[in-house]
């Protein structure tokens, strides 16, 4: 009852905040961020990385497969076609995988370097980027934008603005379009629009994106990322203290402040100083507007700006770089980043299970799935010529996308008499519905109910035969 527990001293942190004076009405929830440019190896990193994406999101649509589009997500069809895969309802199980594979991604590269999803490839951030660099080209750098939103309106903020909202709302546009173009043939999606043609769902999501797109990534911007993301606020579960993440090093940074370019370090060292000058130029480029000195904050979207604005600054002075830097807790300490760890090796292990399960679905898959589907007027029934009969409907799935010829026979039953077509002809991805009735003398059944197989096997192709067996019941008395 004597031990005490040890308690960890916390120092507070000083949190920036945006200037309230700023703010013409009380009630504003948050000052304007003005981002600073910036340039940089991770500005250009982040650059390249983004354009390459980006043009895969605009390209991927208009590509060709078979003579129809590659990937096509139909969801009034209920069918997603991936190049030469054709998903149904049924094979959910592969979305499932995709899910869980997708999570445990992002769990490890999160463990491993923090939230550099949110720097590098989320949309949010990679559409705000592409207005923010509208707003610089039409209304000028950080500086001018300030003093242009503070002054009266005229002609010239009048057709900067203008521009501006237009260029957005264009942007918006185009990335609606693409889009809803992923989920109704693109290609007459353009034509539809342009004759004023287009159905309501497919014009209904057109105008709700475009609104979303404009409306995130040109007004909320940073509270998307602060306020309403929910990974913003588990994050700091995934991370340790061997997490790389954007952090500011103030065993070197303090105590801040300015100085002459051509003081060599030693002596600022001497009158008590860091290398940090105060310059708050991490701060400006920042979209989200926090002061990376204050620590590890969760608004923090890992994407890199202050650290090559930083170095651009220590390049000036002749310091070393680094002092904001992709690094550790414990490389901060002075001790030495454990890159292979427990947490890390578990997510790579159920990250490669997940993965090698889905490759194993899709490899195993067989194109082909029929439903039997009993007649539900009545059990059975007795033919003129004495045959005891039973009705059913055959649902035959084609899931791949080329049309394939098919024949259907019972096993199991002994001197049945089919009654229906044999062979059937199945367009890709199309279900036929095939009525057909099987009748068998009554004294060659042993029981009430027995069970016997439908097959149905491809027959167009012998280098590629698929059979697919499926028990049903045929029931007397």
């Amino acid at each position: 009852m004597g031990d005490r527990i040890p308690v960890k001293d916390i120092s507070p942190v000083k949190v920036h905040k945006p200037d309230a004076s700023k703010h013409e009405n009380a009630y504003t929830p948050r000052s304007r961020i003005y981002v600073r440019a910036v340039e940089g190896s991770l500005e250009t990193f982040r650059r390249f990385f983004g354009l390459i994406f980006l043009g895969m999101f605009l390209i991927i649509p208009w590509l060709q497969y078979n003579g129809s589009q590659a990937i096509l997500f139909d969801i009034g069809a209920q069918r997603f076609n991936i190049f030469g895969l054709t998903l149904w309802p049924q094979d959910l199980t592969l979305l499932a995988y995709i899910l869980i594979i997708s999570a445990f991604a992002l769990f490890f590269v999160t463990t491993f370097a923090g939230r550099v999803w949110c720097g590098f490839m989320c949309p949010q951030t990679t559409w705000t980027f592409i207005y923010i660099w509208f707003e610089e080209k039409i209304e000028g750098n950080r500086n001018k934008r300030i003093k242009l939103d503070q002054r009266k309106m005229d002609f010239d903020k009048f057709w900067r603005k203008t521009l501006k909202h237009v260029a957005w709302i264009s942007v918006a546009l185009v990335t609606a379009i693409t889009f809803v173009g992923y989920f109704t043939p693109i290609d007459t999606l353009y034509i539809d629009l342009v004759t004023f043609n287009v159905g309501f769902w497919a014009g209904f999501s057109v105008i709700l994106f475009t609104f979303c797109t404009y409306g995130n990534a040109g007004w909320m911007r940073e509270i998307m990322c602060t306020h309403i993301c929910p990974y913003a606020r588990f994050q700091s579960a995934m991370f340790d203290k061997d997490t790389f993440t954007v952090a500011y090093n103030p065993t070197r940074g303090e105590k801040r402040g300015p100085r002459s370019r051509k003081t060599p370090l030693e002596e600022v060292q001497k009158k008590g100083l860091g290398e940090c000058i105060d310059c708050n130029l991490c701060v400006q480029v920042c979209p989200t507007g926090i002061d990376i000195r204050n620590g590890l904050q969760y608004e923090c979207i890992n994407c890199g700006a202050c650290v090559d604005a930083c170095n651009g600054v220590m390049e000036k002075m002749n310091y070393p770089k680094g002092l904001i830097s992709f690094t550790s807790e414990h490389e901060l300490a002075g001790n030495k980043t454990h890159i292979i760890r427990p947490k890390l090796v578990g997510y790579a292990i159920v990250l490669s299970i997940m993965v090698a399960l889905l490759a194993a679905d899709i490899l195993m898959r067989v194109p082909l799935e029929i439903d039997i589907i009993r007649d539900r007027n009545s059990l059975f029934r007795e033919t003129n010529d004495g045959l005891i009969e039973n009705v059913y409907t055959l649902k035959v799935l084609n899931k791949s996308q080329q049309e394939r010829v098919y024949k259907l026979e019972v096993l199991g039953l002994e001197g049945h008499r089919y009654i229906g077509d044999s062979v059937v002809t199945v367009s890709g991805g199309e279900v036929y519905n095939l009525p057909v009735s099987v009748a068998i003398d009554p004294y060659a059944l042993n029981e009430a109910v027995t069970e016997f197989e439908f097959r149905v096997s491809t027959i167009d192709n012998q280098e590629d035969v698929v059979v697919v067996e499926e028990t049903s019941k045929f029931i007397y008395r």
